[in-house]
């Protein structure tokens, strides 16, 4: 079976087709669906090894009741709903086993030992990942099942209405929900982090002696309330990534071929279908082609009784249309012996790394398609998509997807995006699966921007917008959207900008924006990522590179609300790094950064920008910039534990601002302290997750400074 064949048919169709009696409709509607259920159910039941035995019969359970169905296009959200059920049948049969055999001895975790370490420490790539695979343990069914149906929203695999009709709840009902049970997932982090915190609490040894290693709700109780109380490790559980952010590093659960064949054989025996002989195949092809669009190798592990696929951090191999030989990444870390200084003065922007959107990250399924040879005369259906991005954001309603298919699109004129979607359905643009779709705006006038939006509830991720004569993005009043995976590059005035009164709530995360110059010269031209002329409060910059660009990377002048930025670098760039302020008369705004990296600019890595407000800079790193690492001659900043080496000027401080446990307040201080002052590793590609790439440049290992971690 095709990618087409397998994902694009319309559901409410093949529901039809498949009642009809149509075999080749059922076989799409179980091939389509299975690997949704799967991840639910794997998920929700924590690696029990009767996941297959409960996916199996949620699937002949639906196909024996498929002609009953009476509104064919809610077959999504009754599926989920039946997946649902068996869940928590499982679970209750569990109890009862569970309480028949409450006197069997059982092998016990050693208390003593790092708790689950052993298990997770070969899952994933980044600390707060192993620390949430193991927080998951801590949740009781209720909340691990909800997670299981979650992580699947977050993933853009459910909507909230399907979530919440599983649930058999409102929506809002289902968001109160959610919210519990990500605060259960909180604590139960912080309970994680207490636990393999080296030294341990005194308090906490003490109370173990009499833990018996389980996971039960008695000492999640006792462990919570220990966190909260202890002074010790109650701040450990602080700078918890959102847990939407590190689900998404995770990839999909892939369908065992075991439970195809155990299906293949249900769906002849049980249901007196000769369907079963042909799904099978239905789905080794499409699980084989999802194995080819991620691109990278996942590794597939059990720890502790969970099962997660994770998305290993080397860099994603180069296609033969890359343009570039793209660096190869190591993860090894850096050690002071092999570290290599770098030349002071700023690379070229010929000589800056290609930033490419991450592949294998774009959603599995639309509602509606674009691509570069469809036409707008289309349904925009995977068959029939339309030609233009335009004509999508004009035909989408709130709740659906819109699938940009790989390749390049050359619109003529400006694209305005203006639908809302809502907290409850969000609308979501976005690449699909492995494909690389490519908006090149060098055909539009430059008296008109490449992207227009203003609009509410948008998620839009896995693109890339290059040669606008003017901006590539620019949000107007935006609220609420998220944007990441971005890659927009070579335009003239600016990467992307979000701007004007209203302009409130919005994320743009693990995106790159380099290169945005005037070609003809002009000195200051073309910034990277732009938060500017307006006010509103929530926004937040995460996880982004601004480089090579013709004037500042990360612009927040003008912007009288304070905005969040973190674990962002900005380098290279014919400016400054950051700019906190700006505008006449100044706007003042409290900005928030911590663990943001500015260098080799060719002006400050930090300033003010006349902005006076109460800045807060909190471990970030200014490095061989051409100006000030920290040049706030007005804000009443508030800096702590940041680093300045090699900057052209010493820091320049206001008399109202307060500066603690910065590297130039201390003896001894140089680029000796870094681990690595070779920048390849953190200039090279970002690897399969889209996350910021690992490096040990610039890091000290000492809490001062920027971790470069990435989120």
């Amino acid at each position: 079976m095709t990618q087409s064949q397998a994902v694009g048919h319309d559901v409410t169709r093949l529901v039809r087709d498949a009642q009809g009696g149509s075999a080749g409709a059922l076989d799409e509607l179980v091939a389509e669906h299975l690997p949704l259920v799967y991840n639910i159910i794997g998920r929700a039941l924590d690696g029990h090894p009767d996941v297959d035995d409960v996916v199996q019969e949620t699937m002949l359970r639906s196909i024996h009741a498929l002609p009953s169905l009476r509104e064919p296009d809610r077959y999504r959200s009754w599926l989920v709903t039946i997946a649902y059920r068996q869940i928590q049948q499982h679970l209750r049969s569990r109890t009862v086993t569970r309480t028949h055999r409450a006197a069997e001895p059982e092998d016990l975790a050693d208390p003593a030992g790092d708790f689950a370490e052993r298990t997770t420490a070969e899952l994933v790539v980044a600390d707060q990942r192993r620390e949430l695979v193991e927080a998951v343990h801590w949740l009781d069914d209720g909340d691990r099942t909800l997670l299981g149906l979650w992580w699947q929203e977050a993933a853009g695999e459910l909507t909230r209405g399907e979530l919440a009709s599983a649930l058999r709840v409102k929506p809002k009902h289902a968001a109160v929900r959610v919210q519990r049970m990500k605060a259960q997932l909180d604590a139960a982090r912080g309970i994680v982090r207490a636990l393999r915190a080296r030294p341990r609490c005194a308090d906490l040894s003490g109370q173990l002696r009499r833990w018996d290693g389980a996971a039960d709700p008695l000492w999640r109780k006792r462990l919570v309330r220990h966190v909260r109380e202890c002074p010790q490790c109650g701040p450990r559980g602080h700078g918890l990534v959102a847990p939407e952010e590190l689900l998404l590093g995770f990839a999909a659960l892939p369908v065992p071929m075991l439970l195809l064949a155990g299906l293949k054989s249900g769906l002849i025996a049980k249901s007196g279908l000769s369907a079963g002989a042909s799904v099978l195949a239905h789905l080794q092809a499409f699980l084989h082609q999802k194995a080819l669009a991620v691109g990278t190798a996942a590794t597939m592990a059990v720890g502790g009784g969970v099962v997660y696929a994770v998305y290993q951090t080397d860099a994603p191999p180069r296609g033969a249309d890359s343009g570039i030989a793209a660096p190869t990444l190591t993860t090894r870390p850096l050690t002071p012996e092999t570290a290599r200084p770098a030349a002071s003065a700023a690379p070229p922007p010929s000589a800056t790394p290609t930033a490419r959107v991450a592949t294998g990250l774009g959603v599995r399924q639309a509602d509606i398609y674009v691509a570069p040879d469809g036409k707008d005369s289309g349904d925009g259906s995977l068959r029939r998509p339309y030609a233009t991005l335009q004509q999508a954001v004009t035909a989408v309603r709130p709740g659906q997807t819109i699938a940009l298919r790989g390749g390049t699109y050359r619109p003529a004129a400006g694209i305005t995006i203006t639908t809302n979607g809502t907290a409850a359905k969000r609308i979501v643009l976005s690449g699909y699966r492995d494909e690389r779709p490519v908006i090149d705006a060098a055909g539009i006038p430059a008296d008109q921007w490449a992207i227009t939006q203003q609009t509410a509830f948008w998620t839009v991720q896995g693109i890339e917008v290059r040669g606008s004569k003017s901006h590539a993005y620019v949000c107007r009043a935006c609220r609420d959207n998220v944007f990441r995976r971005l890659s927009l590059h070579d335009n003239v005035r600016s990467g992307m900008l979000l701007r004007d009164p209203g302009t409130a709530g919005n994320q743009v995360l693990d995106s790159d924006f380099y290169a945005n110059r005037d070609p003809a010269g002009a000195d200051g031209v073309g910034i990277g990522l732009g938060v500017q002329f307006g006010a509103g409060d929530g926004n937040v910059l995460r996880g982004n590179r601004a480089f090579g660009n013709g004037g500042t990377g990360i612009e927040l002048g003008s912007f009288g609300s304070p905005v969040t930025v973190e674990y962002t670098w900005s380098y290279g760039n014919g400016a400054s790094g950051f700019t906190l302020g700006g505008g006449d008369p100044p706007v003042a705004a409290p900005h928030r950064l911590r663990h943001d990296a500015a260098w080799d600019n060719a002006g400050h890595g930090f300033t003010d920008e006349r902005n006076t407000a109460a800045l807060t800079l909190t471990n970030n790193t200014a490095f061989r910039n051409r100006g000030t690492g920290f040049a706030m001659p007005d804000a009443a900043a508030v800096l702590r534990a940041n680093v300045a080496i090699g900057n052209a000027a010493a820091e320049s401080l206001s008399p109202s601002a307060t500066a603690v446990r910065n590297s130039w307040q201390q003896e001894g201080w140089s680029a000796a302290r870094f681990r690595s002052t070779d920048p390849a590793g953190a200039q090279g590609p970002r690897p399969a997750t889209g996350r910021l790439p690992g490096t040990d440049f610039i890091t000290t290992g000492n809490g001062v400074g920027a971790s470069m971690a990435g989120t």
